[in-house]
């Protein structure tokens, strides 16, 4: 059976009524570098004047440089709340420029990547590099393991995605990848058009995945093998 698509939450923004979402907070992954497209900066700027047309509030990985910091003023300045999480080794004002919003301190990349995974709704990737990629396909992965079932989108500013999108295409081709994972991903050209799929996304049902279970609390036995000594005989063989 399939997911029912999350009830309405109607919240309030900047200046005037929001538009209806089901969304409260969506995580943005993106460049700490600005890009060399001037597209590329209007394209965080009109992300952000839609979260706060539609009331929802930004999870973003800190500071206020590049299209980060784009993205997040954009936000803060009409009236929605940030919350930026950032590790404490690149806290200072020379790697991140100046706080916006709340910030939340962290020990590593590790828990910033699960802290902002916990405080989202749904996630967005701008143009970005290394770091954006590796959040974007761990987030990927995450739903392809049943660990969230919360939408992933590329917003694919001038095609910028599109190698990526044709990469992910030829591991379909060569079965690495199946048609139901490459469905996890939801990609626009604009921010509204994007945010309108992402609302409209409903995960699909995976019967090998919902057996799985990834509750840290969970108390059942793991069993492994040890490894053998050299020389030494396992149990089992005698």
């Amino acid at each position: 059976m399939e997911e029912k698509a999350p009830n309405l939450d109607l919240n309030a923004a900047g200046d005037g009524e929001p538009s209806p979402t089901c969304f409260r907070r969506i995580c943005v992954f993106c460049g700490s570098s600005s890009g060399k497209k001037a597209s590329y900066r209007e394209a965080a700027i009109d992300l952000g004047k839609e979260m706060v047309a539609k009331g929802i509030d930004l999870v973003y990985g800190g500071g206020s440089v590049g299209l980060m910091g784009l993205v997040s003023n954009a936000v803060h300045e009409g009236g929605r709340h940030v919350l930026g999480v950032i590790p404490r080794s690149l806290m200072t004002t020379e790697i991140t420029g100046e706080p916006v919003g709340e910030v939340r301190a962290v020990s590593d990349m590790h828990e910033r990547k699960a802290e902002m995974a916990r405080q989202a709704d749904a996630f967005i990737a701008l143009p970005g590099g290394y770091g954006t990629l590796e959040e974007l396909l761990e987030v990927i992965t995450w739903a392809q393991l049943g660990i969230h079932r919360k939408p992933v989108g590329l917003l694919n500013v001038d095609g910028y995605y599109n190698s990526l999108l044709s990469f992910i295409d030829m591991a379909v081709a060569e079965e690495f990848i199946s048609q139901k994972a490459r469905r996890i991903i939801v990609h626009a050209r604009t921010a509204k058009e994007l945010v309108r799929k992402l609302e409209e996304y409903v995960p699909e049902h995976d019967e090998f995945v919902s057996k799985l279970s990834w509750d840290e609390n969970d108390e059942e036995e793991v069993n492994f093998v040890p490894e053998l000594e050299p020389g030494t005989v396992s149990s089992s063989s005698s």
